[in-house]
């Protein structure tokens, strides 16, 4: 799957069909591919995607009710207004998209947000790589805060567990993402190097 996004052969969502058809032929190499494992495999498939999809419906009111009200946009005005040094800047971003992935997914947070963000960032000469991956960072973050952490439905329709139990024992996983937060602004060349040689390149 890396190899054939990094090789500029497939986009992220072909390299995800490539992988399962990597699993198809693993699977049929050590012969647990069967007609019942095949048909199972399906309609767990289909079960755990119909569930994405209405989770994903709710969100998108949510994020059409937030849109209108302005709420999401209003408060990233609000942070850029406060003069922030780059590191409060940085620990107010994080806080702040943690809280919006209580109610919105990913994409929307994004999209509400980034027009208003993004000048700020700019003008506290924070580096637009790294706050690239800072986004993915606390996006993914969020994604497993309850009530709406699209992550926890997801491993909750994988696993049959309470959605309680999946969030109490994500918490080692979330504190582990704000450490490597940090670590990223303590230490951007984690993220910067190898952009930056593809630029001198």
């Amino acid at each position: 799957m890396l190899g054939s996004i990094y090789a500029g052969i497939a986009t992220a969502t072909e390299a995800a069909a490539f992988g399962v058809v990597g699993a198809l032929l693993i699977s049929g190499i050590q012969g647990s591919l069967t007609r019942k494992t095949f048909h199972d495999s399906l309609l767990g498939a289909t079960r755990l995607y119909c569930m994405i999809a209405l989770i994903l419906a709710g969100a998108a009111f949510l994020t059409l009710a937030m849109g209108y009200i302005g709420l999401p946009r209003h408060l990233a005005e609000w942070i850029g207004s406060l003069g922030l040094s780059q590191l409060a800047l940085i620990v107010a971003l994080m806080v702040f998209y943690i809280i919006l992935g209580c109610f919105l997914d990913g994409i929307s947070m994004v999209v509400l947000t980034m027009g208003v963000i993004l000048p700020t960032v700019e003008k506290a000469g924070i580096d637009l790589v790294w706050f690239g991956i800072f986004i993915v960072l606390v996006v993914e973050m969020a994604q497993i805060t309850p009530p709406v952490g699209f992550n926890l439905f997801v491993l909750q329709g994988m696993t049959g567990r309470q959605i309680t139990w999946i969030a109490r024992n994500a918490m080692p996983m979330f504190y582990l993402m704000i450490i490597a937060t940090l670590l990223l602004y303590f230490f951007p060349s984690l993220v910067t190097f190898l952009p930056h040689q593809m630029k001198l390149g």
